[in-house]
């Protein structure tokens, strides 16, 4: 039996102190507090596996979709999105700048919807990535809130449970009642 192992302590974690943990250990920097990531379930794969199938389509050269890759943001700040849009030519490193990050998007789970919703929206936006998403998986449906950079700040500029179309980065279309279609016949519906 291998036993999990024991971490330090700290109320103020830095990029530093990750290099110190085991690299088989999923986790993220978020102003300076240490999130050890879950084994995301089924369901919130397949999601995020629906996004990055329609981010591919249309994907102009130069840029990429990507899965669960950490970003390097600052010293206090790794986080490491569920989707992502890169350049993907400095794929070989880990994490990836930030600035190589034209969209990000988080399929949010209870464990991270206060920092999906509140402390990444403000990291994202004051590391410049452009287009911020969102997606709410409930019960019956599947809502994409789209953020665009606007100066410094996020605006909301579209929010829906149906076909969500944008030209940022680029033309992308997903069928929401599709994919939630999708999982429900991979899985069966939810319970209770």
């Amino acid at each position: 039996m291998t036993l999990a192992p024991t971490l330090p302590d700290k109320d103020d974690w830095t990029v530093d102190d990750l290099a110190q943990l085991p690299p088989a250990l999923r986790c993220e920097l978020i102003n300076g507090r240490l999130i050890i990531l879950p084994s995301p379930t089924f369901v919130h794969q397949e999601i995020c596996i629906g996004i990055y199938l329609a981010l591919r389509q249309n994907c102009p050269r130069g840029l990429s979709p990507s899965l669960d890759l950490s970003l390097e943001v600052d010293h206090r700040n790794e986080p490491r999105p569920d989707v992502l849009v890169v350049d993907p030519a400095r794929g070989r490193r880990s994490p990836l700048p930030i600035e190589d990050a034209a969209l990000v998007a988080e399929v949010v789970s209870p464990s991270s919807t206060t920092r999906d919703q509140r402390d990444k929206v403000k990291l994202y936006a004051r590391a410049g990535v452009r287009s911020y998403w969102l997606i709410h998986p409930h019960r019956d449906r599947l809502i994409l809130t789209e953020r665009t950079l606007v100066g410094d700040i996020y605006q909301i500029t579209d929010e829906t449970d149906d076909v969500f179309t944008t030209d940022v980065p680029w033309k992308v279309t997903i069928d929401l009642p599709a994919l939630l279609d999708h999982c429900i016949d991979l899985v069966g519906p939810p319970e209770g």
